[in-house]
């Protein structure tokens, strides 16, 4: 693996994502430092401390740029500025500083497809016409129809309804995702210079990579007549060979090659990692190719229900395919856009996860300690994969998703897009509880809050978990710490092999690292049995389970559990 020594002597590895625990944070609820009710950079920066005591290798930010809010701070305005919610551009100065000191990476967020509303160019573009030159930075069509009463196409936005918006005179702009959030025009030359200005002014302020927002919705086929989709509905591409109009053309890998030109001029090269929640297919692996952005997400594990065979499949798929990419797997539970592993874990195989936030409050009848269960179990599998692991803010205390907040509380656009049928991604984006004994659970020291948080988030609170013998902060802490030893590989190796791969009754999904470490994983509500007549004897490393002691011999793995093992 190669490797590089700075200007001040410093030894550094130019692919430390390969192997790396990369820890999300979503500013505006990690942590409000100045008690305004929105989490802050001087917040992050209060929490570094904490961050690396857990363990994580780098930290990546959803977006702090000025924005209007109208999608969480995915609508940008300026993208090469802090919005003042939540602090300077010295205090992100500062904050990469501080994190280097403490030998953590920062990666940021980039929203490439679209701008907000309210960004400059875009307002340009209406001030000066569809027709316009400042208009050809967007995607500007007439309607059809007489005197353009009906939408250039048939193409659907994210977040419900017609993703084309009436702009007068029978004009319409492309929003694939909220009307605030109007498409750029990356057939645009000045599309695409403006956007790596935009990357090196990064670059030149520290940042160690990006995350890439939308990284498969960037070309689009704009050639005419536009085309409509065979199915409007299917919220990513249809076909797999690139010609979908609006999702995972061809022409996109021309746009990240250039990135990827960029990005290796610096010492070492920047990581990036393309953002694609779409159906699955092998193509999303074509943006993780080193000629481009290098890593790519799959979310397969964020969709999977807690199933063996399901869990074998998506686990199997997304390191083949990435090892045929020549990348790194990456593993993922959750995010800002899905419910909380702690919940979601919970659902019946075939339950929509919609069926939990639906708007009028329906939530099926599950075992909360059952799905604390699992989650924890989802945990260790998670980190027990070679690969790079992502851990979003408040999945290592355990934190289910939020439920209870009422339609006027609630600010995700998507409740008023799909017409009050899906309350959104809100219940995940409830600011963090810190101390159980504080205004706002230590969320700040004034007690406001940019959603509310419920009473029983006191449970979780991070004081009481971190010193709580068998709490699931606990557990987090020990798998980061032991991750180092046993799954991590100085020389990138993210091999693993099946251990007894028959999908029979009474077998925990198991597999064994190179370095000697077998994880096993019971997805049943039974024991898992023949543990010792189908392994040598195992000693436990690190259970989900906390009854299961470090040190003591696997004979059953329990119900809903995962265990780290060696032989003794």
């Amino acid at each position: 693996m190669s490797v590089h020594t700075d200007i001040r002597g410093n030894v550094h590895n130019e692919a430390w994502w390969r192997d790396a625990v990369i820890y999300q944070i979503y500013p505006r609820s990690f942590f409000d430092a100045n008690g305004d009710g929105e989490g802050d950079i001087t917040g992050i920066i209060k929490k570094l401390g904490y961050l690396r005591h857990l363990g994580v290798d780098a930290i990546w930010l959803s977006p702090f740029y000025p924005s209007p809010m109208a999608d969480g701070g995915y609508d940008v305005a300026d993208y090469c500025d802090v919005d003042c919610r939540f602090g300077t551009l010295s205090q992100f100065d500062e904050l990469v500083h501080k994190a280097h000191a403490a030998d953590i990476k920062v990666i940021v967020d980039i929203v490439p497809n679209h701008t907000s509303n309210v960004h400059p160019w875009f307002k340009e573009a209406l001030a000066q016409g569809p027709e316009s030159a400042a208009a050809s930075r967007y995607v500007f069509r007439r309607g059809r129809g007489r005197d353009g009463q009906l939408p250039p196409t048939n193409w659907l936005s994210n977040f419900g309804g017609s993703a084309w918006e009436p702009c007068g005179d029978g004009w319409y702009y492309l929003h694939l995702f909220a009307k605030e959030q109007p498409d750029l025009n990356w057939d645009s030359r000045e599309v695409r210079d403006e956007f790596l200005r935009i990357l090196k002014f990064w670059c030149d302020r520290g940042v160690d990579g990006f995350r890439i927002d939308v990284s498969h919705g960037l070309a689009k086929d704009l050639s005419t007549p536009l085309r409509d989709r065979v199915d409007p509905t299917v919220m990513g591409p249809q076909a797999a060979d690139g010609s979908d109009p609006i999702w995972d053309r061809d022409a996109v890998h021309a746009i990240y090659r250039e990135w990827r030109e960029l990005f290796n001029r610096y010492n070492p090269p920047k990581y990036a990692i393309g953002e694609s929640w779409s159906p699955f297919t092998p193509r999303i692996f074509q943006y993780a190719r080193q000629d481009e952005l290098g890593a790519v997400f799959d979310f397969s594990l964020s969709k999977a229900y807690w199933d063996r065979e399901e869990y074998r499949t998506s686990i199997g798929r997304t390191h083949d395919f990435a090892v045929e990419a020549g990348t790194s797997p990456t593993w993922v539970l959750g995010n800002h856009d899905v419910p909380r592993a702690a919940s979601r874990l919970g659902l019946p195989i075939g339950a929509s996860i919609n069926t939990w936030v639906t708007s009028n409050g329906t939530i099926p009848r599950i075992d909360p300690d059952m799905a604390h269960r699992r989650a924890r179990a989802a945990a260790l599998i998670m980190l027990g994969l070679p690969g790079t692991a992502f851990v979003y803010q408040g999945e290592e205390l355990g934190l289910p998703e939020d439920f209870d907040l009422t339609p006027d509380e609630i600010q995700d656009p998507n409740w008023e897009r799909s017409g009050h049928r899906f309350k959104g991604r809100d219940g995940c984006r409830v600011p963090l509880p810190w101390n159980a004994q504080d205004p706002a659970f230590g969320f700040n020291t004034t007690g406001r809050s940019w959603l509310p948080q419920p009473e029983w988030f006191a449970r979780y609170a991070e004081s009481s978990e971190e010193h709580t013998e068998g709490s699931t902060w606990q557990l987090y802490r020990d798998a980061l710490e032991l991750r180092h030893r046993w799954v991590a590989r100085a020389d990138g190796d993210v091999s693993f092999e099946w251990v007894n791969d028959a999908l029979r009754g009474g077998l925990p999904l198991a597999w064994r690292l190179p370095s000697g470490m077998t994880v096993l994983a019971n997805f049943s509500h039974e024991e898992a049995s023949e543990v010792s007549g189908d392994y040598p004897a195992l000693q436990v490393l690190l259970s989900s389970d906390p009854h299961l002691e470090q040190g003591s011999q696997v004979s059953v793995v329990p119900p809903n559990t995962a265990v780290w093992c060696c032989e003794r």
